[in-house]
C-alpha cells in the first residue's frame, strides 16, 4: 500500500515550491499525494505560476474541494504519513494555531496534529511580526515543524529553480525521501 501524504497549498507566496514538491512526489511510486488548496492559493498561483490550477492539481494523485470538510483527509481514521502546507500563509498558521477548522485544509492540519502525525508548515512571510512568531513558536511546541523557505548558498545556486529544488529537498528530507538534485552540506569549509 502506498504512503499517503497530504499536501496543502494556501495563499502565501511560494506556489513554485508547491508545484516542484508535487512534481517530485509524482515520480515516487511509494507515495500517494492528497492535495487540498485554498482560494488564496488559486489567486497566488495566477500571479506566480505559468501552470493553471488545473495543471497543478494534475500533479497530485487525489484532489479535494476545500469546502468538503467531510472528505477522507478530515478523519483521523484515514491513515496518512503526515501533511505539509506549502506555502503556508500566516492566515493558515493562525487557523491551525487556534484550531479554527472552517475549511478542509485547516481540518486536515488539525487532524494531523491530533493524531500526532508529522505536520510541516513552509511559513511564508517576511518579515514576521510578533503575532506570527508567537503562533509559529507555539505550533512548534505542539510538535509542528516550521520550515520557512530560507535560502542557502553552500550549494551554489545558479538560478531560482536551484533554490526551489533545495527547499523542496529539505521538505522531502523530513519525510525520509531524497529530493532531486538535493545537495547536502558536506561539512567542509
Amino acid at each position: 500500500m502506498k504512503k499517503r501524504l497530504v499536501v496543502g497549498i494556501s495563499g502565501g507566496s511560494g506556489i513554485p515550491l508547491a508545484t516542484e514538491l508535487l512534481s517530485q512526489l509524482q515520480k515516487i511510486e511509494e507515495i500517494e499525494t492528497h492535495l487540498v488548496y485554498t482560494r488564496g492559493a488559486e489567486i497566488t498561483a495566477a500571479q506566480e505560476s505559468e501552470l493553471s490550477m488545473g495543471e497543478i492539481c494534475a500533479l497530485a494523485d487525489v484532489v479535494y474541494d476545500n469546502k468538503d470538510i467531510g472528505a477522507a483527509i478530515a478523519s483521523g481514521t484515514y491513515k496518512t504519513v503526515g501533511m505539509v502546507v506549502v506555502p503556508c500563509s500566516m492566515k493558515t498558521v493562525a487557523g491551525i494555531h487556534s484550531g479554527y477548522t472552517d475549511n478542509l485544509l485547516l481540518r486536515a492540519a488539525d487532524v494531523t496534529l491530533k493524531e500526532r502525525r508529522k505536520l510541516i508548515l513552509v511559513a511564508r512571510e517576511c518579515p514576521f511580526n510578533t503575532i506570527h512568531l508567537r503562533n509559529l513558536y507555539e505550533l512548534s511546541q505542539m510538535g509542528v515543524e516550521i520550515l520557512p523557505p530560507m535560502l542557502t548558498y553552500y550549494n551554489h545556486p545558479q538560478a531560482v529553480a536551484d533554490c526551489t529544488r533545495h527547499i523542496v529537498g529539505k521538505i522531502l528530507d523530513r519525510f525520509d525521501v531524497e529530493g532531486e538534485d538535493f545537495r547536502r552540506w558536506n561539512g567542509c569549509l
